[in-house]
Order: structure tokens, then C-alpha cells, then sequence
């Protein structure tokens, strides 16, 4: 394991020598948390396609793949699908915004304070997706060095902490984009074909499992819909994806950029099936699904490749663990500790900003990396903390975000109702139906979609001024100057989201 230790070893190091020097780079607030906004369509497609594609997919959708067939695909499919439409229907206009979390998209739609609700919700998610990533480390460092879960979550969160707090944005850019290329060589190009050859191919793969593995829909109808509505619409919503989406160049970017990104995590679905399928023909009694993918590994692969495959798992839970933090500690810092001290929130400019914003995101992320890794020590469940992290976002965000995209009659009031009764339905009906129920999501969206509507049409319209100058900043137009704040325009009303 020598070899594979020293490719392991290497990859770590240079995951910290780009955090130093992307700290060179991060001079500026705009720098900090959304890269200056310059990224060109090669690296945003890269760190898109990264963020997206973490340690769920990779270890999660290999073992999907062991326990279903080729069905087992479709959790990450649906999470590129979600990308795509993101891609295609949204980025555009996202990236216009010029703003620095989806709480102050809400600002500007609504003509108000995105407020503390929001905020919490969205913090809540991102924290508890650091958090999963975060446990996802345990098992991969336990395959390379043999370390308790404790030590093997302290040492890969501290390296993801470290690269993050010092150079921000520009940092996990940077380590993202070589995450991207080692999983595409680990995983695509040598992990999957050595894989089905010691399957004995396809053919014998099929003469060896039920006929149920090939089947595209074998996961089942019900299962695949609550993957959209969990993963696909979550993928149109979640901080941690927009804030990439702020990176772009351009609209043009964001878009086509995306949509190669998206393109790219189909394949990769497809790939983590077809490896848990062959995984499942040479180790057919696993005590666990998710141990398809250490063992294979582990088992199989030459020394030296080995490393290099492991070294694909620790990449892409590392960059959705680190988009993750950034993300989480973004929120912290703009939508809910800004606000409690009565800082005006609302669009934030591209330029540059004092310098002290840099240090003060810079301290929020230490502090949520710190307790993201001690409520990793502390859990155990990982797909419970998953599923109430996405039901929250889904349920009390997904209609407030897409109806102010989509319906200019939404009001301030009608979405904050949404946040209130979507996030209290959700949490209620798991407790309810238990976590991991399809229900929770199912009802609890009908009925934040259903307050959207009633109440926004019960009270007056968002003032003409505000939809003017939301009208203005999705054309791209209406963005505020280098360094200067943009307050949102107060709506007629008292009520905010």
C-alpha cells in the first residue's frame, strides 16, 4: 500500500497548497464567495460538475447499483436532471442577479428582507449536507490507513476546513477542478472497466443476477418520483448550487456550462450503477450495499491505482463537503448574523468590498467547519440527517423560489407563509410517517403550494416599484455599482420573507 499511500498523500498536500494560494486571489468579498464572478465555461463546468457529484454519489450510487441493478442510476440521474433544468430554465437569470445567496434573491423579488425564517432553513440544509459529507470520510480513510471513525472524520474535515478558510471560493474552485479530473479518471476511465472485466463482461454479468437488475424502472415508480421531487427540484433551489451559479462569466456561462456539467453526472449515474452491478456478481453477500464500493477497490485494482480510485472518493466527497461549508457558512454570515445586528440586507455588489467582510466570511466558515466536524462525530445515521436536510429545503423553499422566478402575482406574505407551513408540514409528517417516508415531501409540498396561492392572491400585489426593479436586475441591468449597497425597496406592506 506504500504506493497508494504516497498518491493519497500527494493529493492531500496539494489540496492545501491550492488553499494557500488561492488566499492570494481573495482579496475582496466578491472574490471570496463567488470567485469574482469570472469563471469561463471549462472550469465552471468542472467545479459545477464537482459539487454536485460527492460522496453520496459516488459510494452511495455504486452501492445502488449492488443492490438494485442499473435502476440504482437513477438517484444520481435525477440529480443531473436537476442540473440540467437548473441549467437550461434558470442559470441565466440567476447569474444576472448579482447576488450572494438565495435569501436575497427573495429580497428582490419580494420587496422586503428575505428575513431570518428563510435563512434558517436554508442554513439548516447546507449545514447538515457539510455534515453527511463530512461522515463520508470515515469510511474512505478507514480503507486507506485503518484509523478509527473519529480520527478519519477529524483529519479529512480538518484538511477541507483548512483549504476553505483561507482562500474561500477561489480555493475550492481551484481544488474542485482537480477533484473533477481524478474522479473522471478514477472513476470513468479506470474503475468502470476494470470493474465489468473482472465481472466477466456483460454477458456474464446477465447470466449471473436477476433479470430485475437490468431493468431501468426495477428501483421502483414510487421511489424514482421522490428522487425528483428530493433531488431534482432540490438541485434548482439549494444554496450550494447557486452559489456557483454566481461564479459565471456570463449568463452565457451559466448556462452552457451547466449543461455540460449536467450532461456529465448522467454518465457518471450511469457508471456507479454499472460498477455496484459488477460489484454484486463478484461479492454477492455484502453485509452492506455501501461497502460495494471500498471492497471492489480494495480487492481488484492494482497498487498505485488503487490510490489513485480512492483518491477519486476522498475528491468528490471533499468538494461537496467544501461547497457545502462555504455555502452554510455564507448564509451564517449574510442572511442570519447580518440581520440579527440589523445590517441591511439585499444585493450584493461584484466589486470589491472592505476588506473586514473578507475576514468576518472567512471566520464563519473556521466555525461551521468546526462544528460541522463535531456533529459528524456525533451522528450516526447519515441518510436520516440527509433526507430531513433535503425535505426542509424542498418543502418550506422549493415553491416561494420558483414562484417568484415564474408567477409575478407571488406577494411577500403569500412566500412567507409558504416557508412557515411548507418547513412545519414537512416536519410534522416525519414524525408523523417517519423520516425516510415518501409522504413527508408529498404533503408538505401540495400544502406550501397551495398557501403560496391563496394567500398571495388574499393580499395586494408586490408594488409595482419592486417588480420594476427585480425586472431590471434579471435583465441584467439593474445591478449595483462596484462596491456600493443595494437596498431592496421596501414593499407597501410590513411583512417580509
Amino acid at each position: 500500500m506504500a504506493v497508494d499511500y504516497a498518491v493519497i498523500v500527494v493529493y492531500l498536500a496539494g489540496m492545501l497548497a491550492m488553499g494557500w494560494w488561492g488566499m492570494r486571489r481573495a482579496k475582496s468579498k466578491s472574490e471570496f464567495l463567488v470567485a469574482g464572478r469570472r469563471l469561463g465555461p471549462g472550469m465552471y463546468s468542472g467545479t459545477m460538475a464537482a459539487i454536485v457529484l460527492g460522496g453520496a454519489s459516488t459510494i452511495g450510487g455504486v452501492g445502488l447499483g449492488y443492490q438494485y441493478g442499473l435502476s440504482g442510476a437513477w438517484m444520481v440521474f435525477t440529480i443531473g436532471l436537476g442540473l440540467l433544468a437548473l441549467s437550461v430554465f434558470f442559470s441565466a437569470r440567476i447569474a444576472r442577479l448579482k447576488v450572494y445567496t438565495v435569501s436575497e434573491m427573495l429580497d428582490l423579488r419580494y420587496g422586503g428582507r428575505a428575513g431570518i425564517i428563510s435563512g434558517v432553513v436554508m442554513w439548516a440544509y447546507t449545514l447538515m449536507l457539510a455534515v453527511t459529507s463530512t461522515i463520508a470520510y470515515a469510511t474512505i480513510f478507514d480503507v486507506l490507513f485503518d484509523v478509527n471513525r473519529t480520527v478519519a472524520i477529524v483529519l479529512g474535515g480538518a484538511i477541507v476546513v483548512a483549504y476553505s478558510t483561507l482562500g474561500g471560493m477561489w480555493s475550492i474552485t481551484l481544488t474542485d477542478m482537480v477533484q473533477f479530473v481524478v474522479k473522471t479518471i478514477g472513476v470513468l476511465l479506470l474503475l468502470l472497466p476494470i470493474a465489468v472485466v473482472k465481472a466477466g463482461g456483460f454477458s456474464e454479468m446477465k447470466a449471473q443476477l436477476p433479470t430485475e437488475y437490468f431493468d431501468p424502472l426495477g428501483i421502483g415508480g414510487e421511489t424514482i418520483f421522490t428522487y425528483v421531487l428530493i433531488y431534482t427540484f432540490g438541485m434548482l433551489i439549494g444554496q450550494d448550487i447557486w452559489q456557483r451559479v454566481f461564479t459565471a462569466r456570463s449568463d452565457t456561462t451559466a448556462r452552457w456550462g451547466g449543461t455540460v456539467a449536467g450532461t456529465y453526472c448522467l454518465v457518471y449515474a450511469i457508471a456507479g450503477a454499472v460498477i455496484g452491478t459488477a460489484a454484486k456478481v463478484m461479492y454477492p453477500n455484502l453485509a452492506s450495499a455501501d461497502a460495494a464500493f471500498a471492497t471492489i477497490v480494495k480487492d481488484e485494482l492494482p497498487v498505485g491505482v488503487r490510490g489513485l480510485v480512492l483518491a477519486a472518493a476522498l475528491a468528490a466527497v471533499m468538494s461537496t463537503s467544501s461547497g457545502a461549508l462555504i455555502a452554510c457558512a455564507t448564509v451564517a454570515n449574510n442572511d442570519i448574523w447580518s440581520r440579527l445586528r440589523g445590517v441591511v440586507g439585499g444585493g450584493g455588489a461584484a466589486g470589491d468590498e472592505p476588506h473586514d467582510e473578507v475576514k468576518g466570511n472567512r471566520a464563519f466558515i473556521l466555525i461551521m467547519g468546526v462544528a460541522v466536524i463535531l456533529i459528524a462525530i456525533a451522528l450516526n445515521d447519515v441518510v436520516e440527517a440527509l433526507t430531513v436536510a433535503y425535505n426542509l429545503l424542498v418543502g418550506g423553499l422549493l415553491v416561494p423560489i420558483i414562484g417568484g422566478l415564474l408567477w409575478r402575482r407571488g406577494t411577500a406574505a403569500g412566500a412567507l407563509s409558504a416557508v412557515c407551513v411548507g418547513g412545519v408540514a414537512v416536519v410534522g409528517l416525519m414524525w408523523h410517517y417517519g423520516i425516510l417516508a415518501n409522504q413527508p415531501i408529498y404533503y408538505g409540498l401540495l400544502a406550501s403550494l397551495a398557501v403560496y396561492v391563496v394567500v398571495s392572491l388574499a393580499t395586494p400585489p408586490t408594488d409595482a416599484a419592486v417588480l420594476a426593479a427585480w425586472r431590471e436586475r434579471l435583465a441584467g441591468r439593474g445591478a449595483p455599482e462596484a462596491g456600493a449597497d443595494a437596498p431592496v425597496p421596501a414593499h407597501s406592506s410590513p411583512s417580509g420573507v
